[in-house]
């Protein structure tokens, strides 16, 4: 997801933990994300941005 954003992964990280991100979930030691959360978590910014 940080490579798609173009962003740090660490910032990837301080969205989760502050809960301001979209939603993800641990398979083992990895963070996942589901790719409809993360186009509806964008799309949501975008209609935030244009209001």
């Amino acid at each position: 997801m940080a490579d798609l954003l173009g962003v740090p992964l660490e910032t990837v990280y301080q969205w989760r933990r502050k809960r301001i991100g979209p939603r993800g979930f641990r398979v083992g030691r990895h963070l996942r994300y589901d790719p409809e959360d993360v186009r509806a978590w964008v799309a949501s910014l975008l209609e935030g941005e244009a209001a």
